[in-house]
């Protein structure tokens, strides 16, 4: 008889728990809301205790993983409050929160937090890391990108008009013209947060003549801060599509910066890079036009160039230095190999057009010889990349590594020597591309 009176009070007091549990949630879920309801239009103090009850009631939400000591913190937080209140009152609003990742380790940790300030927006809980601009007005309009519509549906020449000025220039702007929304709706959720993507319905003649082109269905790819715009008319089976899409997220020609090699790590296309003595002079101004003309015509390729003045550690990495003579040219596979095509180790100042031609076709044909990162100087450039804290600690790891192995061997003897080959080791230029720098990140400032 007691078994049974207790087995009863068991079932009843599970059955109570499974009615009762969704109230217990939603009343804990509405003093979450309510916790932070208070804060809105403010930027919000996280820490252990509540970040993740943050992260989960907020659909959108700008994480600024901070440092109480770091200088370039201290600058971005006034930009930051600006911010806040701004996107609070949007019909999607956004919330901004801050949390001391230096102090609680645990949750900078979990996000992979090596540098600050580092920022990550969280979209339903999903982060993101934040690589726009850091001036409130400029954060504003680049964040509205991640709460506005896969694709947009614009009906007048003045609906198109607005939308391109409030895309602005931080993203590629595809319209397609007379272009169903289905066609590039798929590519419009698996890029965006790369690129604006819409759809026009109705247009007059002078806008067709404004974004030139003189048929439909037309897909347009802008990149407003390049001044650089490229037509797509078809065919508009899924694969052309989305092969036009994929090489139109990059402009056709770019410099290298700590910016645009986070943007190479997300395409699989090779990297003709040219190293110019100074990429600010008229030369290399002049050679610049060539290679968008050369890239334009390889769109399997992606073309980028970088000044020695401007970025020497990098440019040596490749094999050169003040002595090697310049512009030169190679096919980098945006890791550790690069490949220089035999006969064309420089480019000459006459007809540079035909030689780039010739570089590219050389390397079509594979007269190539394959070169690895110069170790030397490319741990120069990965310190600059990653900062000397990071760097400390793979040479750690590799040295413990290394003193394990030698544990391993047999001892030597007097009057022998080790003539085994001596093991080596690289670092990727995977690693090299992320954006850190001793503890700090550089401020972006549009």
């Amino acid at each position: 008889m007691m078994k049974n009176n207790t087995m009863s009070f068991l079932f009843i007091f599970l059955l109570f728990v499974l009615v009762s549990w969704p109230f217990i949630t939603a009343a804990e879920t509405e003093q979450q809301k309510k916790q932070f309801a208070v804060e809105s239009g403010k930027v919000l103090e996280l820490d252990e205790s509540n970040f993740d009850a943050a992260i989960s009631n907020f659909d959108y939400i700008l994480v600024d993983f901070y440092a109480p000591w770091c200088g370039h913190c201290k600058r971005l937080a006034p930009q930051l409050d600006k911010a806040a209140s701004i996107l609070a009152d949007l019909k999607q609003p956004i919330s901004i929160a801050k949390i001391d990742a230096d102090k609680y380790k645990r949750v900078g940790s979990k996000y992979g937090i090596d540098g600050y300030p580092t920022l990550k927006i969280f979209m339903h809980g999903v982060p993101t890391e934040y690589y726009g601009p850091r001036k409130a007005d400029l954060l504003v309009r680049f964040l509205k990108k991640f709460v506005a519509a896969d694709v947009a549906i614009l009906n007048s020449d003045s609906a198109i008009s607005e939308f391109v000025e409030a895309a602005g220039t931080s993203f590629p702007i595809f319209i397609g013209f007379g272009l169903n929304e289905s066609a590039i709706s798929h590519f419009a959720v698996k890029h965006k947060k790369r690129a604006w993507f819409s759809v026009a319905k109705d247009f007059s003649d002078k806008t067709m003549e404004f974004y030139d082109f003189d048929k439909v269905p037309a897909l347009v790819a802008r990149h407003p801060n390049y001044d650089e715009q490229s037509i797509f008319y078809g065919p508009f089976e899924e694969k052309f599509v989305e092969d036009y899409i994929k090489q139109s997220l990059l402009p056709l020609t770019l410099p290298i910066t700590e910016e645009t090699l986070r943007l190479l790590k997300d395409d699989e296309r090779k990297v003709i890079l040219t190293i110019l003595e100074d990429e600010s002079d008229d030369r290399s101004k002049k050679l610049v036009k060539l290679l968008k003309a050369a890239a334009s015509a390889n769109r399997d390729f992606v073309f980028v160039f970088v000044g020695f003045k401007q970025w020497q550690g990098f440019a040596e990495s490749f094999e050169v230095s003040k002595k090697t003579k310049l512009p030169k040219m190679v096919v980098w596979d945006g890791d550790e190999e690069y490949f220089s095509v035999v006969g064309s180790d420089s480019i000459e100042d006459e007809d540079q057009g035909s030689q780039i031609t010739q570089f590219i076709q050389g390397y079509k044909d594979g007269n190539i010889i394959q070169k690895r990162i110069s170790s030397g100087s490319f741990m120069g450039f990965l310190n600059s990349m990653i900062g000397i804290g990071t760097v400390t600690i793979i040479v750690f790891v590799v040295a413990v590594v290394m003193i394990i192995q030698s544990l391993k061997e047999e001892p030597l003897t007097v009057g022998t020597r080790d003539e085994g080959d001596h093991p080596s080791s690289s670092t990727s230029q995977k690693e090299a591309r992320q954006p850190l720098h001793s503890g700090e990140k550089q401020d972006k400032e549009d």
